[in-house]
């Protein structure tokens, strides 16, 4: 059962990717609120069927004290909705994932924790695969990357920004991390995840009421229903990792780590993509790191 629920993790998140790309439409500025509310809706009505029907307690200090890397967490997902208006998800797919060797160096200089060898390796990889990608994709000639884009239809201007956004995802969603290995210390994983969905649910009733009450604008259900699809492919993906993981750890984590080559795949299949030889060197450099890096991290 593990083995279909790795599965299960690896297509929903890589699926949340996908419909997260296909929902933020460059034309709209407002994409990434509206992705918030999409997924803090169903976030937080996966938080009430914990609450009411698994009976899982919750409280405000329990909310409060899950905080921070809530706080964090929401922050990095924010990022990098607003990050895919402007790249294409096959580049900043495995740069967002890559916060697990940054999760590790924190845990390294803060709190001691020794890397083995294979671990450097396997970071090294990451750090490696990421900087060689960001410099593929700043560096490629204008004329070879319209060519490369009119399949797709979308054209993405070269843009130091567009490369700073998934890598101040892949920051925060360490820092995230590495505040979730200090605070679960004291507090149950299962009342910290419905603390960080509920967090979510009211992030997403901000976002609507600074896009629709204080900025006038139209929710339409053709043009936002990708957006709660990633929403429902992002919660469902959350429940068959943690299921899965807890089955069987070492041989489901190097299958759920690699859902971001799944994401560069669909993007490939689905959005027409279609990146260099440079590019896809430095992200499959960049997947094994991460992979490694996830096997290594249950394995420990």
């Amino acid at each position: 059962m593990w083995f279909w629920l790795a599965i299960t993790a690896l297509l929903m998140w890589s699926g949340s990717d996908l419909f997260s790309k296909i929902g933020s439409r460059p034309d709209d500025k407002y994409s990434h609120w509206k992705m918030v509310m999409a997924v803090g809706f169903v976030m937080g009505l996966h938080a009430m069927y914990e609450i009411f029907v698994g009976k899982t307690p919750i409280s405000m200090e329990v909310i409060i004290a899950y905080l921070p890397a809530s706080a964090l967490y929401i922050a990095s997902m924010v990022l990098g909705y607003v990050g895919l208006r402007y790249i294409e998800l096959s580049v900043s797919s495995p740069i967002c994932n890559s916060s697990g060797a940054i999760a590790a160096l924190l845990t390294f200089f803060f709190l001691g924790q020794r890397l083995s060898a294979l671990q450097t390796v396997a970071i090294a990889l990451v750090c490696a695969g990421v900087i060689a990608l960001g410099i593929v994709e700043y560096m490629e000639d204008d004329d070879a990357r319209l060519e490369r884009q009119k399949t797709a239809n979308i054209q993405y201007s070269r843009s130091l920004l567009a490369l700073l956004l998934p890598v101040l995802y892949c920051i925060l969603d360490a820092a995230g991390t590495f505040a979730d290995v200090l605070i679960l210390e004291t507090l149950d994983e299962s009342m910290a995840n419905v603390a960080y969905e509920l967090t979510f649910l009211a992030m997403a009733v901000f976002a609507f009421l600074y896009v629709v009450v204080f900025k006038h604008q139209k929710l339409s259900i053709p043009r936002e229903t990708p957006k709660l699809v990633a929403g429902i492919f992002e919660t469902a993906g959350q429940f068959a990792y943690v299921y899965a993981i807890g089955a069987n750890a070492v041989a489901a984590a190097p299958i759920i780590s690699a859902y971001c080559a799944a994401s560069v795949l669909w993007s490939r299949l689905f959005l027409k993509e279609k990146l260099s030889w440079k590019h896809y060197v430095a992200i499959s450099v960049a997947i094994v790191g991460i992979v490694i890096v996830g096997v290594l991290d249950e394995i420990g």
